[in-house]
C-alpha cells in the first residue's frame, strides 16, 4: 500500500514563539512543516531579511517539490517614534516584514498553479491600524494586508487564496519578559481586552490553521484580527 505524502507547509520564522505554535499546529493537522529561520534545529537556516540568503533557502526548501501552503510569519518590531527611526529600521523593517514574504509567494506561486490549489496566509498585526511607536512595524504589516488583497484577486482563479491573520496582544516569551504578570503596563493591556485575557500562540496557529484548510476556499483577501476584541474597541470597566 503507497501512503499519500504529507502536504508540506513553508513556515518563515518558526522555530520560535507564535512560528513554533504554528509550526506544532500544522504537525497536528497532518502537514510536514518546512522551516526557514535562523535558528533551530529542524529549521532550514536563513537570513530572510537577506535576499540572496532566502533565495537559497527557498531552492533547498523546494528541492523536494512544490509546496502548496506557505505561511509569511517572520517579523519584528524596530520600536521608534517618528523622529527617531532611523532610515536602516526603516529599510531592516520593509526587508524582513515585507520582502520576504513577497519572495516566498513569489518562489511557491508556480508550484500552486500547477496543483490548481494554494493557501497563502501572511502575519499581519494590530499595530497595522496604527500604534505609537510602529512606524516602520505598521507599514509594513499595513503592507503585507496590501499584498494580501491584491494577490487573492489574482490568484483565485488559479485556485489559490490569500489571507492575513492580525494579532493582538499574544503572551509569548518576549512579551512576557516585557510585560511580566502584575505589573502596572500588563495590567493596563488587561483591562483594555474586552475577553480579559491575553492572547496565546495557540490562538493565533488556530486562526492560521483554519485559513490552510482545504474547506476554507470561499474565504480569500481578508485580515482576520486575533485580539480578543480589541480591533473593535477598547474596553474599560
Amino acid at each position: 500500500m503507497t501512503r499519500t505524502p504529507q502536504p508540506r507547509v513553508l513556515i518563515t520564522g518558526g522555530a520560535n514563539g507564535i512560528g513554533a505554535a504554528i509550526a506544532r499546529r500544522c504537525r497536528a493537522d497532518g502537514y510536514q512543516p518546512i522551516i526557514l529561520d535562523q535558528s533551530g534545529d529542524d529549521a532550514i537556516h536563513a537570513d530572510l531579511s537577506n535576499p540572496d540568503s532566502t533565495r537559497q533557502a527557498l531552492a533547498r526548501a523546494l528541492q523536494d517539490g512544490p509546496i502548496t501552503r506557505l505561511v509569511n510569519n517572520v517579523g519584528a518590531v524596530f520600536p521608534n517614534s517618528l523622529e527617531d527611526q532611523s532610515l536602516g529600521e526603516f529599510d531592516a523593517a520593509v526587508a524582513l516584514n515585507l520582502r520576504s514574504a513577497f519572495q516566498c509567494a513569489q518562489a511557491v506561486l508556480p508550484g500552486m498553479r500547477d496543483a490548481g490549489f494554494g493557501r497563502i496566509v501572511s502575519m499581519s498585526s494590530r499595530a497595522a491600524l496604527g500604534k505609537e511607536l510602529r512606524t516602520a512595524y505598521s507599514a509594513t504589516k499595513a503592507g503585507l494586508q496590501g499584498m494580501t488583497r491584491t494577490w487573492a484577486l489574482e490568484e483565485g482563479r488559479h485556485g489559490i487564496t490569500v489571507n492575513a491573520v492580525g494579532p493582538g496582544p499574544i503572551a509569548t516569551e518576549l512579551f512576557t519578559q516585557a510585560n511580566p504578570e502584575g505589573s502596572p503596563q500588563t495590567d493596563a493591556i488587561l483591562s483594555s481586552v474586552p475577553v480579559g485575557r491575553m492572547g496565546t500562540p495557540e490562538d493565533v496557529s488556530h486562526a492560521v490553521s483554519y485559513l490552510l484548510d482545504d474547506r476554507s476556499g470561499f474565504v480569500t483577501g481578508q485580515t482576520l484580527y486575533v485580539c480578543g476584541g480589541m480591533t473593535v474597541g477598547a474596553h474599560h470597566d
